[in-house]
Order: structure tokens, then sequence, then C-alpha cells
């Protein structure tokens, strides 16, 4: 199977030199030092990222999280890629919900700080970045990893890691990163 993708790819490579590829073959390419595949669009070719289009919803950890998820183009200084951007909203849970973080009516896509990298090389995810708010000495940004399985289209499971940054000063005791390190919540499509 591999060398039938590194064939299709190379042939990608040869045909023209302003290309179009899918987000699968990207993301193939991606981890493979072997692939030289010359393209300026990463499309979504085959709707790959419909299934995560939408409103998502779940709780954890007496936290109410909520998505949206759009599909859009990225565009910058000729590369393109289809990519989906971000919008998120945290609730506490009970009769009278606080808010702790809430984007999800900013209009501008770059204000979100939750843009796409790409499906995972496996093609079975899809990676986001994120950014929250972070006082001096915090990390509040890393990636967020997406995952539908397969036969159970309305329910997601998404994990959060945190980028391994050097930070100055002390981060104050009472701080809370948006998402919680390594654990798995589980969201349902509204």
């Amino acid at each position: 199977m591999k060398n039938i993708i590194t064939l299709f790819l190379a042939f990608l490579a040869i045909s023209c030199n302003s290309q179009v590829v899918s987000l699968e073959d990207a993301a193939q390419c991606r981890d493979n030092p072997n692939c030289s595949v010359n393209y300026n669009y990463v499309k979504d070719i085959n709707n790959t990222l419909n299934k995560y289009v939408g409103i998502w919803k779940g709780t954890y950890n007496g936290r109410v999280y909520e998505m949206k998820f759009n599909k859009s183009l990225y565009n910058d200084m000729g590369m393109k890629k289809d990519e989906l951007t971000g919008r998120l909203r945290i609730t506490t849970t009970g009769n009278i919900p606080v808010i702790i973080f809430d984007n999800f009516n900013e209009q501008d896509d770059a204000k979100t700080h939750f843009s796409g990298l790409g499906l995972t090389s496996d093609l079975q995810g899809y990676r986001m970045i994120f950014a929250g708010l972070v006082p001096s000495g915090c990390i509040n940004h890393g990636t967020v990893s997406l995952g539908i399985t397969s036969g159970i289209p309305n329910q997601m499971k998404i994990m959060y890691w945190s980028n391994n940054d050097i930070v100055v000063g002390e981060c104050p005791s009472t701080f809370s990163q948006t998402f919680p390190e390594q654990q798995e919540i589980l969201l349902m499509r509204q």
C-alpha cells in the first residue's frame, strides 16, 4: 500500500508545478522524509472535514465544553489549505452557569486562536492548535486532537496536549488551563 501511495505522490509531483493534493495525501506525506510532493493547495477533495463541522457539546469535571467547527480556506502567500476553524465556550455546570471561556460568536477566524493543523498520519483523527488566555509564567496553548469513531458519527472524543515552551515568571496558583491536560472529553453532536 505504501508503494502505491508513494508512486501516486511521485506521479502528482511530476505532472505539474502547481499542485492540488488531498488532505489524506498531505497527512501521509508530512511524516514521510522520502516524500517530495510539491504542492500549493491541500484540498478537502474527499469531504473528510464535513464529519467534524457543526456544534458539539459535552461535560467534563464540572465544566460544559461546547465547540463549533467550520470548514474554511487558509491562504498565506500562495499556500492554501482547507482546514477546520473552531469556536469554544466553556461554562460551569449547575443551575446558574458561569462562563469560563467564550469565543463562540467571534466572526474573525484569526481571533479565535483555534485552527486546523491537518489530519493525523493514520487518517483517523484531526489535529488543531489552540491558544487561550495566558497570564505571565503560564502555558495555555497546545494541540487538540479530534476523533470520531467509525460507526458513531455523532460522538467525538477530544484530547489536549500543552506545548512544551519555556516560560518566564511564576504562574499564579489560581490559574487553570482552558483544556484539561491529556484528558479525554466526550462530545455529542448538537
